[in-house]
């Protein structure tokens, strides 16, 4: 007889370690392709609940899959576990305290992001054991996420040629269904090279690389005048080019992020701002290279998959806090503003009211106010069907990238959401296992969005991944 234990049921008997990964990753906070140690660690959980593991997935030595079962579908559970630089802050404590003076922290919550993938995987791999099915479930331990676009690589080499969806979540003061929206982005660097001189005796010999930087700023900002006004641009002065101001600077970098909401919008964009480039090294006589740093595409949506994560999320009913974590939540929310607090209602669509946590489910059709970053799910999403969701683990207000969520990062109410959402992903991926006609529908779906064309990669093929890259 096959085992009648329901994939919550599993979920709930294999969480605590997955809490305690949780809590190990926040407590080792690794930016951009370093994360040398979350990446073992999620590694040796994956063999010591006897997944086959690979890793330098597309030469990268923090990606890796872990892969159970054999034959039938193959569905992709999607993990991060990158850090932010700059946002060290102790657990627990409702005001900005920092473990480390300008160290790195879980800003985005990418600590219970990896953790609560790998615990779904976990759970379909049993269930897929207990019911005797074909199928695989992989867990995609994926880097750098925050700019370094390392699934984009992963994608380009092949990696996800052969699955056949892919689910993944995010943190988030809200429980819903992932609205599938975000911003196609190329980082780019503009390295200008100039002539060296003494800037008082014969500032007339110099030719300022730091002057070209900042003409460019210039010419991008009058640029924003004439450009879709939903793009964005950002930039970074990397390298100044010294720090004595009596000496003309030879060398200067800049980072720019250039985001539209479609790669042809995105690509337009990228010539726009190489011309400003090349105008400020004319007007400076210098010289100018651009090189891409890393691209991501945006998301795709997949409306049968949405439906069967809302059905899910529905199903659950959304995240159940207690008196503790309300307490908690409300001592971090006297440290946001109103308009962190009004924003959050508006991005879902919801009126505002005094709760402190969301315990249930937004609606699909909440008249939400889009605030769109990027993400390079984006670029799995046009290689594969993929949804996602989001789950309440943090404060209503709390702004990501902030010292406010990093502090909850090990909060009983991040680790309630957690779990809950490896509970949705698992039944998601139960359903498409045993429903083969979702994964057909899905796959339809991604063919109408696509228009008939396969996924091209934004990333040219002689860019690697920048597993050195300065985020300095």
């Amino acid at each position: 007889m096959k085992n009648t234990r329901t994939l919550p049921d599993i979920v709930d008997h294999h969480a605590e370690p997955f809490v305690a990964l949780a809590d190990t990753i926040w407590a080792m906070p690794e930016i951009c392709y370093t994360e040398h140690r979350s990446a073992a660690e999620h590694e040796a959980m994956a063999r010591a609940g006897g997944f086959r593991v690979t890793t330098g997935i597309a030469g990268i030595p923090t990606a890796l899959m872990a892969e159970a079962g054999e034959g039938g579908p193959v569905i992709a559970i999607l993990g991060e576990y990158d850090a932010l630089p700059g946002l060290s802050q102790e657990a627990g404590v409702a005001q900005y305290r920092p473990v480390e003076a300008g160290g790195h922290g879980h800003g985005c919550g990418h600590n219970l992001l990896g953790s609560a993938a790998l615990l779904a995987a976990t759970a379909v791999k049993q269930w897929l054991e207990e019911q005797g099915l074909p199928g695989r479930v992989r867990y995609y331990g994926c880097p750098a996420e925050e700019g370094g676009a390392a699934k984009t690589f992963m994608v380009r080499a092949g990696a996800f040629d052969d699955v056949d969806i892919a689910l993944c979540w995010h943190p988030h003061c809200f429980t819903e269904v992932t609205p599938p929206h975000s911003l196609a982005n190329t980082r780019m660097d503009f390295s200008f090279t100039g002539r060296a001189s003494h800037a008082a005796a014969f500032p007339h010999l110099g030719r300022s690389a730091l002057d070209a930087v900042e003409l460019m700023s210039v010419g991008v900002n009058y640029m924003r005048e004439h450009m879709p006004s939903d793009a964005r641009i950002h930039y970074a002065v990397l390298d100044t080019g010294g720090v004595a101001p009596n000496v003309v600077q030879a060398h200067a970098r800049v980072r720019y992020s250039i985001r539209a909401t479609d790669l042809p919008g995105m690509v337009e964009l990228v010539e726009r701002v190489k011309k400003v480039a090349e105008g400020a090294a004319l007007m400076t006589e210098t010289r100018v290279e651009a090189s891409i740093v890393s691209a991501v595409s945006n998301l795709l949506g997949n409306t049968p998959l949405e439906t069967a994560m809302n059905d899910v999320l529905t199903k659950l009913g959304g995240v159940s806090f207690d008196d503790e974590d309300r307490a908690f939540a409300a001592a971090i929310r006297k440290s946001l503003s109103d308009n962190d607090i009004a924003s959050a209602f508006k991005g879902v669509g919801l009126e505002r009211n005094d709760d402190v946590l969301f315990e249930g489910v937004v609606p699909q059709a909440s008249p939400r106010q889009l605030m769109m970053g990027s993400t390079d799910v984006g670029d799995v999403s046009w290689a594969v069907p993929t949804v996602q969701a989001h789950a309440a683990l943090f404060a209503i207000g709390t702004p990501f990238h902030s010292w406010q969520l990093v502090a909850q990062g090990k909060s009983p109410a991040a680790h309630k959401g957690m779990v809950f959402v490896a509970k949705a992903m698992a039944m998601v991926a139960e359903r498409a296992l045993s429903e083969p006609a979702l994964i057909t529908a899905a796959k339809q779906d991604l063919d109408r969005r696509r228009g008939g064309h396969a996924y091209q990669c934004p990333m040219p093929p002689d860019v690697a991944p920048p597993l050195t890259m300065s985020l300095k």
